[in-house]
């Protein structure tokens, strides 16, 4: 499964507090295509659901898309909705502070994770 190499790579990252974008997640990660990135998402998507779950910051949030300015890719946004981490409008407005207060959050707890184990 993926989202435990995800996870692993993420919590090594996570120290460094700079985003890597989805296109380097699948590189670092010898991701072989097709459909790469929906590859990435699926996981992500799954790591979120269980981050929430456990009341932890979401390491989800250490990946951004290239393409949104240091942004991730809307179905971060859509699936914390789901599971009820963030409840801003779907207009996207809220979605940069969100975004800076969660990826704040999981730098520090992440980071600390990984000098734990």
């Amino acid at each position: 499964m993926l989202a435990p190499r995800i996870r692993s790579y993420l919590c090594r990252i996570a120290g460094h507090a700079v985003p890597i974008t989805y296109q380097a997640l699948a590189k670092a990660l010898d991701l072989s295509p097709p459909n790469t990135i929906h590859q990435l998402t699926v996981a992500l998507e799954y790591l979120i659901e269980e981050d929430a779950a456990a009341a932890r910051p979401l390491i989800a949030a250490l990946v951004v898309s290239k393409a949104r300015h240091g942004l991730p890719a809307p179905g971060f946004f859509d699936c914390a909705r789901r599971v009820g981490c963030f409840d801003g409008d779907p207009s996207g407005s809220e979605d940069p502070a969100f975004y800076a207060a969660e990826f704040k959050k999981a730098v520090e707890f992440w980071r600390v994770a990984a000098e734990d184990s």
